[in-house]
């Protein structure tokens, strides 16, 4: 059970910084490069075009379990960090 709760505790953590993600986005602070990682860490989380197809037993789901959150960390490490520490504040005023 435990497990569960930090995978919660993740899920929860992953999902903030998404949001604060999308809210950079639109800022002009953030560099092109970083809007156009955002765009394809997105584009790739929301396409039903996988590198492993899902229907794959385990590792169709393994692809989307390890790209989409490296993607993720890749660019909140493009975005600056003041622009991302205004976002981040804004999602936990949000939630």
């Amino acid at each position: 059970m435990k497990v569960f709760a930090v995978w919660k505790r993740w899920a929860q953590r992953m999902r903030a910084e998404v949001q604060a993600i999308y809210l950079a986005y639109k800022d002009p602070r953030v560099p092109w490069y970083a809007r156009w990682a955002a765009a394809c860490v997105v584009g790739y989380a929301l396409s039903p075009v996988d590198l492993i197809p899902d229907f794959i037993p385990v590792l169709g789901y393994l692809d989307d379990l390890i790209l989409i959150p490296l993607g993720v960390a890749l660019v909140l490490k493009l975005i600056p960090p003041a622009v991302l520490a205004e976002y981040r504040e804004k999602v936990q005023g949000l939630l």
